[in-house]
């Protein structure tokens, strides 16, 4: 039966491809590559402006930058929109390919009061312009001091800097007013065609200079193309006042060794490499304590236990014993708010699906940084078609539990975790919307969600939950007795607050290295492309919350203590906890933001983070100890 429910969500998934995706064929990693014959124009678009001080990205043209004739808005799949990506055409249209061009004018702006005040703001939060050609982001080359011929990318240019006249105090606001593109491209020795592998820019503000009135014809004085004069430095610059302000660019083509399917790997280069492998070994010391502990436990304690138990002679005899056979008859009483239980379960196993499989998507290539929006995408629906196994997992374990109303459990099954996250996620988008950033999730956006969640997420649902509920239930190892028996008094370090919280400890220690980088391609908008090691530390944690919670399991039910379904559940949860901390931590550490909406949506985030995390986590220890008493307690004779 459990063929059955992976062979209808895999029916599922592949529909999603063959009707959603782009009908071209795949090129790993990435999108196919364009040829491009000397003389060819590129298309040149804007993206958004974004600030890691206020993480509010806005559209180019809020700004009052030069505009094309007509602004075109490019195709947006679902994780673009939700990223705030709003791609639109520019007004740089001189890009013909191989052929460079000197101090090209875009356009001559008079600046109002309004327009001034904008970009002011805008430099003052540090702004960056984002811009895209053939699928390559612009980045700006900046040279490392600490290492020679080092070379990191910044992704867009600054719209501006503050700076101080020689011999003055007071701070003034200048703004990039020129930009020298540099297109790389790799020519094809078998063709005259040339692939573009790499988009630069330098920034300059440059207070431009001519003579007479201003016409389509002027010359400039600061930047000549007729008398090869050259903008290389911002000694002059253009201050953002209420004044005409003039935009210019060159165009630079280099060829380069950098082949097509590599014009990724610069952008993509871990410097820090040795951090990631750090992380690892750090983990795995920690994989490699709780395994030791984990097989003494099975291996000699419990082996010695069992054949102890198994050998008692007399009903006399196995009332003297102390220790876990004592509470044979309870171990598998239900718990109280079992049907809670359930719903959680059944959530955790449908976020380890759409994980498990996000990632080995993403280490295959599907998910590449050059397919913008494609992981947030791939994972809404991979939560989506993961709701059959939620359905199957939570009335499974409402069956066990002699449960009969699986509709309900179903239904709860169904929203009870996509509402908590809805609501908060809804009342952070009107935050977005009143700050009129382009963050914010249109209408039609957020119904196309709504219905992803009614229309497939919910039915599929139900569809696992019939499946769950009509196969037949595992019988428990031991009969469980009619009365319940009194848990004793229980040591400080066994009370069920402190073992939860230390039991958290582990899981968390063995991620909060490789969360530092996610973190900082979150909220520094930097690229994450490290899958493979990702892949490693979240092995790691799955097998760190199982043996953990194996670990405090066993020592629970030595002490006569069978309440464990809910103690094991939040034993391994209790990492959210620290994971939510560690994000208070980075906030105070290494984020600039000081403006209170852009806290409030960091926190907003991070909450639905450790909530997810939590209900991942905790379903991995709840598992682990299910097989776990059940291993134990089926090895055990019973009169």
């Amino acid at each position: 039966m459990a063929g059955r429910c992976f062979h209808v969500a895999w029916i599922f998934f592949s529909l999603f491809y063959l009707f959603f995706l782009p009908s071209h064929c795949f090129y790993l990693p990435g999108v196919a590559p364009e040829d491009f014959k000397t003389g060819d124009p590129l298309l040149v678009k804007v993206n958004k402006i974004t600030s890691t001080r206020t993480q509010l990205p806005y559209s180019y043209y809020s700004l009052p930058y030069c505009q094309p004739d007509h602004i075109v808005d490019s195709a947006e799949n679902l994780g673009e929109v939700l990223r705030g990506d709003r791609i639109e055409n520019s007004p740089y249209t001189v890009f013909i390919m191989r052929e460079s061009r000197m101090c090209n004018v875009v356009c001559r702006k008079v600046l109002d009061k309004k327009a001034t005040k904008a970009f002011k703001e805008k430099i003052d939060d540090e702004y960056r312009v984002n811009m895209i050609l053939d699928n390559l982001p612009l980045v700006v080359p900046i040279r490392r001091p600490d290492v020679e011929n080092a070379v990191v990318y910044q992704h867009g240019f600054h719209v501006g800097l503050k700076g101080k006249y020689a011999g003055s105090k007071e701070e003034k606001h200048f703004i990039n007013n020129h930009l020298a593109f540099t297109v790389k491209f790799h020519k094809d020795p078998l063709a005259e065609t040339a692939r573009i592998v790499g988009f630069e820019v330098k920034p300059f503000s440059v207070k431009h200079e001519y003579e007479g009135e201003w016409n389509a014809k002027t010359r400039l004085k600061t930047c000549d193309p007729h008398a090869k004069r050259a903008v290389t430095s911002s000694e002059s610059p253009q201050e953002v006042e209420e004044k005409e302000i003039i935009f210019t660019y060159d165009v630079e083509f280099q060829e380069s060794d950098i082949k097509w399917a590599s014009r990724w790997d610069t952008y993509l280069l871990m410097a820090d490499d040795q951090i990631h492998w750090f992380s690892i070994v750090n983990s795995l010391m920690i994989v490699l304590f709780l395994s030791a502990m984990v097989a003494m436990i099975m291996l000699r304690t419990l082996y010695r236990d069992i054949s102890k138990y198994n050998q008692l002679e007399t009903q006399e005899e196995a009332q003297e014993e102390t220790g876990w056979k004592l509470v044979h008859g309870d171990v598998f009483r239900p718990p109280t708010n079992f049907d809670l239980l359930c719903v959680y379960v059944g959530t955790g196993v449908q976020f380890f699906g759409m994980i498990l499989v996000t990632m080995i998507f993403a280490l295959l290539g599907f998910l590449s940084p050059s397919n913008r929006g494609g992981l947030m995408t791939a994972m809404l629906l991979l939560w989506v078609f993961m709701g059959l196994f939620a359905g199957y997992s939570s009335a499974r374990l409402y069956k066990m539990f002699k449960g009969a109303n699986w509709k309900s459990i179903t239904l709860k099954t169904a929203i009870k975790f996509p509402a908590t996250v809805f609501a908060i996620f809804f009342g952070l988008n009107a935050l977005i919307w009143g700050q009129k950033s382009s963050g914010a999730v249109p209408f039609g956006t957020m119904f196309a969600l709504v219905l992803l969640w009614f229309g497939i997420s919910v039915p599929l649902v139900f569809v696992g939950s019939y499946i769950g509920f009509k196969k037949p239930v595992k019988e428990d190892p031991v009969k469980t007795n009619k009365i319940p028996r009194q848990v004793p008094d229980q040591p400080w370090y066994l009370h069920p607050a402190f073992s939860i919280l230390i039991g958290g400890i582990l899981p968390f220690g063995a991620v909060f290295i490789e969360l530092f980088f996610i973190l900082t391609s979150i909220w520094l908008h930097q690229f994450y492309y490290i899958f493979g090691f990702l892949f490693i530390v979240f092995i790691i944690l799955v097998v760190t919350c199982a043996e953990i919670t194996v670990v405090l399991c066993y020592f629970q039910l030595c002490s006569e203590d069978y309440q464990w379904w809910w103690r094991s559940y939040l034993t391994s949860g209790s990492s959210a906890l620290y994971l939510f901390l560690y994000a208070a931590f980075y906030f105070f550490t290494k984020l600039e933001i000081t403006k209170l909406v852009s806290g409030m949506l960091y926190f907003g985030y991070m909450l639905i983070v450790s909530y997810a995390f939590f209900v991942l986590t905790g379903t991995i220890g709840f598992y682990a100890c299910f097989w776990f008493t059940r291993l134990i307690y089926s090895s055990v004779k019973i009169d």
